[in-house]
């Protein structure tokens, strides 16, 4: 009996046991648990994120050169779409119903689509909106949300400033900041300094009634998150510079870098054809870019820092730089040329000139045959030709050239300094010397360098034998830009080979080749170079800085199938030193000329290429 009686006291103590722990639970859920008074509600909150404005990009003198306009966003939750109206909803969205219930459908599918809001249309017209706004109640489920689209109000520098763009489900898995429907920087600045840019979204929960309108804020916003404005962004590009090379540049293909030396900041950076950066912003953006992408002339492709072109007469310079620093020529040093460089039965050509030739004669009326020379002097000073090369190779690398930059902008092309290991595979181990790649000694064969390369080999020369990494920010909020872009890079070759190699260049101007890009009372150094191109006629070249002692600006001109540095690349190079360093251009002929000027590819001539 005792043993019994026991047993009741404890199931006794076990039942209250029970029932304190559920009464302590259902305070906590009730009083201090927030959480469950959220999902107990959830039908009437609508959870709203709050995207920040994207950070403003200005030009180096403070004109804005990407800002923010207002956009928004048709978001549903699929799994709360009930009866609508799909007529009525398919004819403001000018979408046909096949494609609603198709979109619907494929929402559906998606992971955690029974409380968390989907994009269904992006980026509708303020029009759009507000008609929206007045017949939310017969779409139950779906909501407007406010977000911003950037605007370029002077409709230049696409490719240096890159566009924004929807992320796709790859970008979505592998960074859990993004969500399906957000916007990211997918090319250029916009990429490149996506996360400074962008800003952190916020999250306000609103109430909304039974005809799906919003009631007010949910609690006074204790549970909402703040968002935080994207920072602004000061670039190096100088927007009148940039406005004026797009402006030479229309009806031609080709690319122009310019350079500050002192600094490494890029002053205009320009592809060509390029294209209006609005048009891949908004609903018009697919469209656009589909247009875009097919089109012959291939507007998307970044010449300047993407397209590899022989550098052509204009690497003669740093051949003589090596063979200075070498010790296989010096400035007196005379080379004759008869009509070119001889050798057994090979025959690299020049044009008619006086003979022999030094150094910075040399370089005034671009002698093949001098650079041929020193180029085998340079490789024959060594035991071996594979050992005499990887010491050529090593000063070309100096100078920046064949390799990528750590440049802040996407996309960069390495360009290409053969290797011996490339030659070994093609002529067979041992079995090649100087002559067998000659064509190096003058910047043709296998060498490829990009137009922002050139550029900043340029800068290089014009500062004696170092650089700066190219860069096309200054700074961010008004911050200093990383110690990357702030650390010299020297070359291999010391400051005082320098001197002949500028005083050249400086003739090429006055009295050379270049002689068209002449400034009075500037004293510009420049170099003409065309680049053979085996799909057609050769390549203008020109590289140039000024002025000569403390340059401000050096730069490079590339066009396509124009012929002779001097006809085209030249004045224009001319033309953008004038454009910077004295803000107005008074050369109305020579402007003329080069804006009126059509040097685009015949129609059949791009069909037999492709």
């Amino acid at each position: 009996m005792y043993i019994f009686s026991d047993r009741k006291y404890i199931i006794s103590f076990i039942f209250i046991g029970l029932v304190l722990i559920y009464l302590g639970r259902l305070f906590y859920i009730q009083v201090l648990d927030d959480k469950y008074k959220l999902a107990a509600n959830d039908n009437a909150l609508r959870h709203k994120i709050e995207y920040p404005e994207r950070g403003v990009i200005y030009d180096r003198n403070g004109k804005i050169l990407v800002y923010n306009e207002a956009a928004y966003d048709l978001m549903v939750i699929p799994k709360r779409v009930k009866k609508i109206d799909t007529t009525d909803l398919c004819r403001l969205l000018e979408i046909t119903r096949e494609d609603f219930i198709e979109k619907l459908a494929e929402l559906k599918k998606k992971k955690f689509s029974s409380f968390r809001p989907e994009v269904f249309e992006s980026e509708l017209s303020l029009e759009t909106y507000a008609t929206l706004q007045e017949k939310m109640y017969k779409f139950p489920g779906f909501f407007v949300q406010a977000r911003t689209l950037r605007k370029y109000p002077n409709k230049v520098a696409a490719h240096a400033l890159g566009y924004v763009g929807e992320v796709d489900e790859k970008i979505v898995e592998q960074n859990p900041y993004y969500r399906s429907g957000d916007n990211m920087g997918l090319s250029g600045i916009e990429k490149s300094y996506e996360i400074p840019l962008r800003g952190q979204r916020g999250v306000k929960i609103v109430m909304v009634d039974v005809y799906n309108r919003e009631k007010g804020s949910f609690e006074n916003g204790k549970y909402d998150t703040a968002s935080v404005l994207g920072r602004s962004l000061v670039s190096s590009i100088d927007l009148e510079l940039q406005q004026y090379g797009e402006k030479l540049m229309q009806n031609k293909v080709g690319a122009i870098v310019a350079i500050e030396p002192s600094s490494g900041e890029i002053l205009s950076l320009l592809s060509s054809p390029t294209y209006d950066p609005n048009l891949l912003v908004g609903r018009v953006k697919s469209k656009n870019y589909r247009k875009m992408l097919v089109d012959t002339l291939k507007p998307l492709y970044n010449r300047a820092t993407m397209a590899k072109y022989p550098p052509g007469s204009t690497f003669k310079l740093v051949n003589g730089l090596i063979g200075l620093q070498e010790g296989v020529i010096n400035e007196n040093t005379l080379f004759s040329c008869s009509r070119g460089f001889h050798f057994g039965g090979l025959t690299v050509g020049c044009h008619p000139h006086a003979s022999p030739v030094n150094l910075r004669f040399s370089i005034t009326t671009s002698c093949n045959s001098y650079y041929c020379n020193t180029f085998r002097n340079i490789i024959n000073k060594y035991p071996r030709a594979q050992t005499g090369f990887n010491v050529w190779r090593n000063h070309v690398l100096s100078f920046g050239l064949g390799q990528k930059y750590p440049v802040d902008l996407p996309q960069e092309s390495s360009g290409n300094v053969p290797t011996v290991k490339y030659y070994d595979k093609y002529h067979g181990a041992g079995r090649w010397n100087a002559i067998s790649v000659i064509s190096l000694a003058i910047g043709q064969g296998e060498m490829g360098v990009t137009p922002l390369q050139m550029a900043n080999y340029c800068a290089t020369i014009a500062n004696r034998g170092w650089y700066y990494t190219p860069h096309v920010i200054k700074s961010i909020d008004g911050g200093r830009i990383d110690t990357l872009y702030r650390t010299k890079q020297k070359t291999t070759v010391e400051a005082r080979h320098f001197i002949p190699i500028v005083d050249g260049m400086r003739n090429v101007v006055m009295n050379g080749t270049g002689r068209i890009a002449q400034l009075d009372s500037l004293t510009v150094c420049g170099k003409t170079g065309t680049a053979q191109n085996p799909h057609g006629k050769d390549h203008s070249i020109f590289i140039a800085f000024a002025p000569m002692d403390n340059p401000k600006i050096a730069i490079a001109v590339y066009v396509e199938n124009a012929g002779f540095g001097a006809t085209w690349a030249a004045p224009i190079a001319s033309l953008m030193i004038e454009k910077y360093l004295r803000r107005e251009v008074k050369r109305p002929e020579m402007e003329k000329r080069i804006l009126d000027a059509n040097l685009l590819p015949k129609k059949e001539d791009w069909i037999s290429k492709k």
